[in-house]
């Protein structure tokens, strides 16, 4: 229980300090240049990182010690922000400072979450680690809420100096938290690193490792599959529907969004004990039911009859607080199979591989989404994305596993 309190503390304020700075660091730009093209970039700045240098974090986690990466980037992020600190004493903070600090701060972020997430089977009893995968997820799901209001506090409310200090004080008592930490807690593994190759043998392992494992290849095709048809069925047609065609306002979009993780919060907090009593893949096949038909319903609305204001925030919350669950339902599980299930010495490069993999589909589906939308009526696109990641899902789950 000690390692799960740490492990808490040291993740909700490196989470909170990473997303709070680049959503509030991202508005103090938009204020100065008034530009939402440098807001974006900001943005943009704060998510390349993660996907480039994901298989690099997953491969310095299984060759070095999981704690000292964990440390080591929680007080470099410290360090950074301290040095940011002192630049602004006597220099302008400006747009140059602020692009280099956002890239670095997901830099070390992406390290630091590669090696934990790695690390979680260590930290625990076997027992425990859906657990701490859900209080992850917890944590995760709670600063997309959490991070733009308090950013927007922080924001109007303190001097972007003082801030920029506050965080540096936070990462470095992270770092500290994270020390008394027992990364060896639950070690079973003893197989060795081979240390022949470099990096891209490493990859080439990690790579070997998922292909001979049709189980670990079964998860990474849903997730990718999901992740598709989000970003094609959700996330462009949403605001699209909401903004455009039913004509809510701003604050309503807000709210509805909300909703979201709201509902990621309610599944991980849950999903541990149904998981108990429910084989996990028949789980997954009925959240992925479950969340295929909330997407196709998305664009109900547009096909019916005229429906008040009210009427319409109250059915996109339930829609999305139900998303939000059967994603943690997805997730969480699958996070929890694949950690269990990969040794020590390889887990790091797979999971951070696997990342990459889910992550690098998402634009294509924001792309093939952007370019018809204004062609194709827009509920035929969450229609065909519901239905055809319904079947496509449960043709993957339904699939016997191959030995290795």
């Amino acid at each position: 229980m000690k390692n799960l309190g740490l492990f808490i503390i040291g993740k909700l304020i490196s989470v909170f300090g990473s997303a709070i700075y680049t959503f509030a660091i991202g508005l103090y730009v938009l204020k100065q240049t008034g530009s939402g093209f440098s807001f974006a970039l900001t943005l943009f700045v704060g998510l390349i990182p993660t996907i480039i240098f994901s298989p690099v974090a997953g491969y310095m986690s299984d060759r070095f010690d999981k704690k000292k990466i964990v440390v080591s980037m929680d007080f470099a992020n410290g360090m950074m922000f301290l040095i940011l600190f002192l630049l602004t004493l006597k220099f302008e903070l400006n747009q140059p400072m602020i692009y280099i600090s956002t890239f670095m701060t997901t830099v070390f972020t992406t390290f630091f979450g590669i090696a934990f997430e790695a690390a979680k089977p260590n930290l625990v009893a076997d027992e425990k680690l859906m657990s701490i995968n859900s209080l992850s997820k917890v944590i995760d799901s709670t600063a997309l809420i959490l991070a733009p209001v308090l950013g927007g506090l922080i924001f109007a409310f303190t001097d972007i100096k003082t801030f920029i200090l506050i965080n540096a004080v936070c990462f470095i008592f992270s770092a500290g938290i994270e020390t008394m930490i027992d990364f060896n807690y639950n070690i079973k593994s003893t197989a060795e690193i081979n240390d022949d190759g470099g990096f891209v043998e490493d990859i080439k392992d990690g790579l070997t490792y998922i292909r001979k494992s049709s189980e670990i290849v079964k998860m990474i095709n849903v997730l990718v599959i999901l992740n598709f048809f989000i970003s094609f069925s959700v996330t462009v047609p949403l605001p699209y529907i909401i903004n455009n065609l039913l004509n809510l306002s701003s604050n309503q979009y807000g709210i509805i969004q909300g909703a979201f993780p709201v509902g990621m919060i309610l599944g991980a907090v849950v999903v541990g004990k149904i998981i108990e009593k429910i084989d996990y893949m028949k789980l997954l096949i009925f959240s992925s039911i479950t969340l295929s038909v909330a997407i196709a319903l998305l664009g109900l609305p547009v096909v019916l009859a005229d429906a008040s204001s009210l009427a319409y925030m109250i059915y996109y919350i339930s829609i999305m607080v139900i998303f939000g669950i059967a994603i943690s339902f997805i997730d969480v599980p699958i996070l929890w199979l694949m950690q269990k299930s990969i040794p020590d010495n390889l887990r790091g490069k797979v999971l951070s591989i696997s990342m990459s993999i889910v992550k690098l589909i998402a634009p294509l589906g924001l792309v093939i989404s952007g370019m018809i939308i204004n062609s194709v009526p827009v509920y035929i696109m969450t229609f065909a994305g519901g239905g055809i990641l319904m079947l496509s899902n449960l043709m993957i789950l339904n699939q016997k596993n191959k030995p290795a």
